[in-house]
């Protein structure tokens, strides 16, 4: 985590940070330079929060301490310029609208790249090649992830469950074992069924790999490993919208990864699929 961009690993907790907390954060991202030359206690006077919550926010992003903190912020190129994917207007025609769009998405795949850890997404692939069920849990938006998912790893040699329907996949989640892996995607983490589903699959005890953006949120609590997505919103893309596709590559990650790990097992179920899948083209 501690390689990770000090912007983002902020706007990944944000929205469930305490309002002291927001504080220390905001001052953060608007005056870096500031954080960088200051002491503690001087930025702590002129947001006015102990020296103790900002020492204790410094060690939630992962850092030892404010000194541990100000070299890496220090080792940062902060760059406030605006990207183009911001900026559009009505003026714009379809093309260039296009290509911001384009820009919107690259960032978004940039940013959730540099959120990666490779910690948990060795667990996460150690856990999908031991379990003996993977099932894939979404609600909403991210069902369609689930499904997305669902329909790339019926080509590898694992067993795979997934349903559209949200009371089936609680019935699903009802029937894991210890023996079984769920990968569960919510952007916001907090979607009450998304968590009902959570709580089923970890009272049997079965692997849970979350997809969410936000590090904080109750469902993250659930995880045995943790991916973290990231994107920005924008005047007609939601933050929910723009995260799907850096949820789509966080599956896809892990795909590629098992399909490594099982190799011969893989290259047979790929060609199973394949020969099947053939026979339906003219």
């Amino acid at each position: 985590m501690k390689n990770q961009d000090i912007n983002l690993k902020i706007k990944s907790i944000y929205r469930d940070l305490s309002s002291k907390e927001k504080k220390i954060a905001d001052f953060i991202l608007l005056h870096p330079e500031e954080v960088m030359h200051g002491t503690i206690s001087n930025i702590s006077d002129t947001i006015q929060v102990a020296d103790a919550t900002f020492f204790r926010f410094c060690k939630r992003l992962g850092y030892k301490g404010f000194q541990d903190f100000k070299i890496a912020l220090a080792s940062e190129k902060v760059n406030g310029a605006l990207s183009i994917h911001e900026n559009i207007s009505k003026e714009d025609n379809e093309l260039l609208m296009a290509q911001k769009v384009f820009e919107s998405n690259i960032k978004s795949l940039n940013d959730t790249k540099k959120l990666l850890d490779e910690q948990e997404l060795i667990k996460a692939v150690q856990f999908l090649t031991a379990a003996k069920t993977v099932g894939f849990f979404g609600v909403g938006g991210s069902s369609i992830i689930a499904m997305d998912a669902y329909h790339k790893f019926l080509r590898t040699p694992l067993n795979c469950m997934y349903t559209q329907d949200t009371h089936i996949q609680m019935m699903q989640a009802s029937r894991l074992t210890e023996n079984d892996c769920a990968i569960i995607i919510s952007h916001s983490g907090i979607t009450k069924d998304t968590i009902q589903l959570a709580e089923i699959i970890k009272e049997k005890k079965a692997k849970a790999i979350i997809i969410t953006s936000y590090s904080l949120s109750p469902l993250a609590k659930f995880a045995d490993a943790l991916l973290l997505s990231t994107a920005e919103e924008t005047d007609y893309r939601s933050e929910a919208l723009t995260s799907r596709i850096t949820q789509l590559s966080l599956i896809d990650a892990l795909f590629v990864s098992v399909m490594f790990k099982t190799g011969d097992f893989a290259t047979h179920s790929l060609e199973e699929v394949r020969k099947v899948i053939s026979q339906t083209k003219l």
